[in-house]
């Protein structure tokens, strides 16, 4: 292999390319030894560099090319070379034969340095291995997506051949199958079904008991896909093997229950909320992926336009009043809510949350859980909280009359408090809060703002086609018919999944209160009177922002009508 020279080490590679220092690298080695881990693993860990650092100086210091996997077709001959386990175990993924060279298989790496996983390849497959650069994220999930459902439904087969020898001998009690689930077929298909969720990007993964099989779902923004089949048969192990990793009590089958996971997965760390929910056919198990990183995002990166931000940041800025997040689940409330965390979280504030669950723990910030069987609600711990001397409370969920109201007095009494509620616009969040029985006069002195939102998909730049837009669409879009207009519609490839949509953006309307909107609240005009106040000083409704999203061609028409439906 004349094109890596075997002396070359990724410390000295990296320090070639101004990535790290000497005296970063003596620090990794010497932490690299004591915990026994691959170098690069090492450096990313303490926040030296990232893989996606580590890939680029390696394509360019080694000249070999580096690979984006879920750019690619591979094909089923070269899936069929090498198995699933030494893949995984080297972190490799050929991906074509090199054009020309059919004996020479073009293989990517995590670190392509690693000449024992280079002949190991070779000697399988009785080829010339020529090495690519990718990140382990990336090749992890392209053995996901090729490997994964075969190896699971392998997984699957092995633990019920093992049972049906069980069942043989003797009837199984449920003690046994308790027992069991220390067994390795369960683990290993329990733990590739939350993994391949978490690579797929997926907020939610359903496990779901049907009449004759198992359907396991994934949700990726924010649509379930078709899903995969498993036996029916592992369907108690599955879910008690659930239940043991979130806490629950496995022998309660009847009831609801609710848990927590902790899991970590190329080096972030995950928290898994679970749900367990008896149905007619059995239990069903619905696990919420979550990442601190995922919650504490930066303002810029939630969808706000220049106004929206400017407006945003005086609304946080305010010494106190509160703050209002609205819109239906899924729409990105919690996030936005994190994002005021973060943004508010310096030396010499005192902030506290109230939630039911704590979604993301943040360091130096006071997070209370609620617990309605010691009576800790939102109510409750509000009361107790006000005696804690907060500059900033932010609350979970305004969900009763009485949270409201001591939420909006406290607002009242010098502590800015931030919150969520469940209405469709800006507007009609004063009449939900009205009807909650919150004083028109204490809310019009209190309200600082309302931010209502949606989460929208975004077409995939690589497939989304340009076409003429229908009548029907153009009337959508408030566009003249006899105009002729052009709009992007999903079309679907390899890299979104054949979805046409990668990733989704956030669309918001954001109503500061003015003195004319103060009026307008406390003499209880009607929702469409407030609105109008609203637009007529700068607030731009959701329908209008998703339509400017569709004209720039990073939303469809579909994404459209699907979240101003209600419009």
């Amino acid at each position: 292999m004349e094109f890596i020279h075997k002396k070359k080490r990724l410390g000295d590679i990296l320090i070639d390319a101004k990535i790290i220092n000497q005296e970063q690298l003596d620090t990794a080695l010497a932490v690299q030894n004591e915990k026994g881990q691959k170098l690069g693993e090492t450096l990313i860990d303490l926040g030296y560099t990232t893989e996606t650092e580590i890939a680029t100086a390696l394509h360019r210091q080694l000249n070999i090319d580096y690979i984006k996997l879920s750019d690619r077709l591979i094909d089923d001959d070269i899936i069929k070379l090498v198995g699933e386990e030494i893949l995984r175990k080297h972190l490799v993924m050929p991906f074509e034969f090199k054009k020309g060279y059919p004996n020479i298989l073009r293989v990517a790496m995590a670190n392509p340095l690693d000449f024992v996983a280079i002949d190991d390849i070779a000697i399988i497959t009785n080829l010339q291995v020529e090495p690519a650069v990718s990140t382990s994220q990336d090749v992890a999930a392209a053995i996901d997506k090729y490997y994964g459902n075969v190896e699971a439904l392998k997984v699957a087969q092995r633990y019920t051949q093992e049972r049906d020898s069980l069942i043989k001998t003797e009837q199984p009690s449920q003690e046994a199958i308790a027992e069991e689930l220390d067994n390795a077929p369960i683990v290993v298909l329990v733990r590739s079904i939350i993994e391949q969720g978490i690579r797929r990007r997926a907020s939610d993964i359903h496990i779901e008991p049907l009449p004759d099989d198992i359907r396991v779902r994934y949700r990726v923004d924010g649509v379930l896909d078709k899903g995969r089949r498993y036996n029916i048969e592992l369907m108690p192990a599955i879910i008690a093997r659930v239940k043991i990793l979130s806490g629950m009590d496995i022998s309660e089958k009847r009831k609801p229950q609710d848990g927590r996971i902790s899991l970590t997965v190329g080096r972030v760390d995950y928290d898994i909320r679970t749900s367990i929910l008896p149905t007619v056919y059995g239990e069903k198990a619905v696990m919420r992926i979550a990442t601190k990183s995922g919650f504490t995002r930066d303002k810029r990166e939630l969808g706000f336009t220049e106004e929206e931000l400017v407006k945003f940041d005086r609304m946080i800025s305010q010494p106190h009043g509160i703050i209002l997040i609205t819109g239906p689940t899924g729409s990105g409330k919690s996030t936005t809510l994190y994002t005021i965390l973060t943004s508010l979280n310096k030396d010499g504030i005192n902030l506290l949350t109230i939630e039911d669950p704590v979604e993301a723990y943040i360091p130096g910030i006071n997070q209370v859980q609620v617990n309605e069987k010691v009576n800790l609600t939102f109510a409750t711990a509000l009361r107790s909280i006000l005696r804690q001397d907060p500059d900033v409370i932010i609350i979970g969920e305004i969900r009763d009359q009485e949270t409201a109201e001591i939420a909006v007095k406290a607002s009242i009494t010098g502590h800015l408090v931030a919150s969520t509620i469940h209405t469709n616009s800006a507007a009609g969040t004063v009449t939900r809060m009205t009807d909650m029985g919150v004083e028109p006069y204490l809310l019009s002195e209190s309200l600082a703002g309302i931010i209502a939102q949606r989460l929208v998909r975004r077409l995939c730049p690589d497939c989304k086609k340009y076409i003429e837009a229908t009548d029907t669409e153009k009337h959508i879009l408030g566009y003249p018919s006899s105009k002729p207009l052009k709009v992007y519609q999903p079309v679907g490839c390899i890299k979104c999944n054949d979805t046409g949509y990668i990733g989704r953006i956030g669309v918001y309307e954001i109503m500061e209160t003015s003195v004319r909107i103060k009026e307008a609240i406390r003499k209880k005009w009607p929702t469409d009177a407030i609105a109008e106040i609203a637009e007529s000083e700068g607030m731009q409704p959701l329908r209008t922002r998703a339509v400017e999203l569709v004209m720039k061609g990073i939303t469809s028409v579909e994404e459209l009508v699907r979240i101003s439906i209600d419009e």
